[in-house]
């Protein structure tokens, strides 16, 4: 499989490695990216790639809360410039579609264009009508719908959302310790990206896979198979460390773990608190950004 100068810069963005490197990588691996993430880790010069690859697309990614109803919506609808992601009409319609998603419940998105926007329109002629007005391509890309106890944190004007989701009594969940708590763990998730809540919610072949890695990179460096196989086991810890929302060092407190802050607050307030999950939007993440060329533009429309 051939891969170009752009696949070579891609995997160089994704992993921090040098241009030889990436480029050696991925003659090794045949054009195959993901194999030549791995081949890079293996010889200890790559980190844990995220598999997002690059954030670009424009849009905004917006959080909702029902308080009566105990409802939570975290949606991301994409635009061609930031320039409409910041027009209060934009703006007006994602809020529409979030309400919608928080009353009506749909489960896809496709589901989601089929339910009221208002009074007037659907979520699909709502969004036709903006289309139309505001001259931009737009498309809602996704959502997610929590029932229960559930907080949501918005950063960077809607670049990063974060909704979680947690199981208390009610009386607990009311109290401004609760509230100040969850708002803590929302922020956590926001700067230091989780990909799951805890150790058990990692799938078993990926924990197989990093073990695989982390032992080749251990034989890599000259140890022998007794004190690789000890490597290992302590750099799987440190990956749970990473990648597991309850084991991160929590950011305010790098002495404690988020899963002992939350019984430490739960403890103060007299009562029981589990984090359940969560999810995490960032704008654009995964997706290319169309990169337009000013100046073959203007040639093309000179011809």
């Amino acid at each position: 499989m051939a891969f170009t100068a752009k696949d070579v810069q891609n995997l160089r963005e994704r992993t921090g490695c040098g241009m030889m490197d990436c480029k050696k990588a991925l003659t090794e691996a045949g054009g195959d990216m993901e194999k030549a993430i791995e081949l890079l880790r293996e010889k200890g010069l790559a980190a844990q790639a995220k598999k997002s690859g690059r954030i670009a697309a424009e849009g905004i990614v917006y959080t909702y809360v029902d308080e009566e109803k105990k409802v939570g919506v975290v949606i991301e609808v994409n635009a061609e410039t930031d320039f409409v992601a910041k027009n209060e009409s934009f703006q007006s319609f994602v809020a529409s579609c979030a309400k919608a998603v928080a009353d009506q419940n749909p489960a896809t998105v496709e589901e989601l264009m089929a339910c009221k926007a208002d009074d007037q329109f659907t979520v699909e002629e709502a969004l036709r009508e903006k289309i139309l007005t505001i001259g931009e391509n737009m498309k809602i890309r996704r959502f997610e719908r929590y029932e229960g106890e559930v907080v949501t944190y918005s950063h960077g004007g809607g670049r990063i959302g974060v909704m979680v989701k947690f199981d208390t009594a009610a009386d607990i969940a009311a109290k401004d310790g609760f509230k100040a708590m969850a708002k803590d763990v929302a922020m956590q998730i926001a700067a230091a990206n989780p990909t799951y809540l805890d150790k058990a919610s990692v799938p078993a072949d990926e924990i197989a896979k990093e073990k695989e890695i982390l032992t080749q990179q251990a034989i890599n460096e000259g140890k022998p198979a007794n004190i690789a196989e000890k490597m290992v086991m302590g750099r799987i810890n440190k990956y749970y460390k990473e990648v597991c929302l309850l084991e991160q060092p929590f950011i305010k407190d790098g002495d404690i773990t988020v899963s002992k802050y939350i019984e430490n607050c739960a403890k103060e307030l007299g009562g029981e608190i589990k984090a359940v999950s969560f999810v995490r939007f960032e704008k654009g993440e995964g997706l290319e950004k169309r990169e337009d060329n000013f100046a073959d533009e203007v040639a093309s429309m000179m011809k």
